[in-house]
Parts: structure tokens; sequence; C-alpha cells
């Protein structure tokens, strides 16, 4: 069930939660402000691996109840579940469950969402291969 705090949740990614980062040195310097429910570490970044293109790998913490909010990246997005579990759809994909020790991959520019129930957050690690220069998440 959707709740009015629950569809705030929505206004920002969370799985990537990172909406509102460049794709640049400084973004990774500079992140947005905190959305509720959710801790972000950018762990590294490096050029490449082509011309145009930026690698940032980013640690992420989804407390209970957070809903993540359908969004897309400028590439794609790999994806380690750490600790805990969830619910993560992608367009044109079966929703899956994903639970620790799980991976997922998520196309450039395919809109997914996500959402956390249970009582433990979940802890994930993502990589993202993504255009310089663009955000790295935006509402889809």
């Amino acid at each position: 069930m959707l709740t009015r705090r629950g569809f705030a949740g929505f206004a920002s990614c969370a799985i990537c939660s990172l909406t509102g980062f460049l794709a640049t040195d400084a973004g990774a310097q500079s992140p947005p402000a905190a959305t509720p429910g959710v801790k972000r570490k950018v762990l590294g970044q490096t050029e490449g691996p082509a011309p145009g293109y930026v690698t940032i790998t980013a640690e992420v913490e989804i407390e209970p109840g957070v809903l993540v909010g359908r969004h897309t990246h400028p590439g794609i997005e790999s994806g380690y579940i750490v600790e805990g579990e969830i619910e993560l759809p992608i367009e044109g994909q079966p929703t899956r469950v994903l639970k620790a020790g799980d991976g997922f991959q998520v196309p450039a520019g395919v809109p997914h969402a996500g959402s956390k129930s249970g009582a433990k957050p979940v802890r994930l690690v993502s990589t993202y291969i993504v255009e310089k220069g663009k955000p790295l998440a935006s509402p889809a």
C-alpha cells in the first residue's frame, strides 16, 4: 500500500539513490540532500571505460518501508545485494525479490524502481558505467 510518506520516497532514486549526482568528479564530491531512509556513499569513481563515460561505484543502505521511484540511468547499472532483501521491478522483466548474495543488471535507459519491506534495511553496492556530465539518475 502506498502511503503519503511512501510516495515521498518515489521522488528520488533509492536503489541507485544518487539522483541528482552528476557523473563528474564534482558531483561525486557534493551529494544532494539526503533522502529520508536512504544512506549513500560514493566508494570510487574513474574515467572510462571509453571516452565520454565514467564508472561510479556506490554503497547504498535503504531502510524498511522506503519506496524507490521509477528512474533511469544514462548507462548500465550492475548491483550486488550485500545484506537484506528488496523487490526490484525492471521494465520488460518480471519483478524479482533480491536478497543477500544476489546480483542484478539494469540496461541503459530502462525504467526500474523498488521497494523495501520487512524489518531490516537492505545494503547494496552498485557500479554505474554512465555518460559523463549527465545526471546519474532521472525520474521515469
